[in-house]
């Protein structure tokens, strides 16, 4: 493994920050989608004789990717296999996950974190600290145990950022699961003039 491991420190030295370039169209916010997390990896790799690839694992309830690097000589090294969970069992619910998985497996196996696209990343100036931001006061919540409780919380918000606090609050799958909802409520909350309250 020596050839793709000095190749892989190569090319990680050249690896660029994902940029958050997607927008979460529920809660305006940007992120950094699966095709900014490749194109921060795949020209670096490639210019160091390593192909990416990420190939699909038997899961009963979900996706499970493996993220793979294959170098010119033979050489292999896996970033281990990520699990998924879909949030709903049909085409759209596992194509989800499916994306979802890529794009964590890769960054995880790349050692990549999204970043904003403020264009320091060309001058490579060091990072300005993001003020702070505090969010609205609320009673600490209990611990979140079921969709149907989710559902109920939701239709307590009264305003976006109560919608968007409850949202930060849950994991990923009871955030799929309950994105409908969510949008729903949102709806329902701008609609009653509490977008801004």
């Amino acid at each position: 493994m020596q050839q793709i491991a000095t190749a892989l420190v190569k090319a990680q030295k050249a690896f660029a920050p994902a940029l958050k370039t997607a927008t979460n169209p529920h809660f305006r916010s940007k992120y950094a989608d699966l095709a900014a997390c490749i194109e921060a990896v795949v020209d670096a790799l490639n210019a160091n004789g390593i192909a990416l690839i990420q190939r699909t694992h038997d899961s009963d309830n979900g996706v499970a990717i493996e993220t793979l690097f294959v170098h010119e000589s033979g050489e292999t090294i896996s970033g281990g296999i990520f699990h998924v969970p879909a949030a709903k069992q049909d085409p759209q619910g596992y194509g989800s996950a499916l994306t979802y998985a890529r794009r964590y497996s890769l960054m995880s196996a790349c050692g990549i974190a999204p970043e904003d696209d403020d264009a320091e990343s060309a001058v490579k100036s060091p990072p300005k600290a993001a003020p702070r931001v505090t969010p609205p006061q609320q009673p600490p919540a209990a611990p979140v145990a079921s969709n149907e409780e989710i559902a109920l919380r939701i239709d307590r918000c009264k305003t976006i950022a109560e919608l968007q606090v409850l949202y930060a609050e849950l994991n990923p799958e009871q955030q799929a699961a309950c994105l409908q909802k969510f949008s729903l409520r949102k709806a329902e909350v701008a609609k009653k003039g509490g977008a801004d309250k």
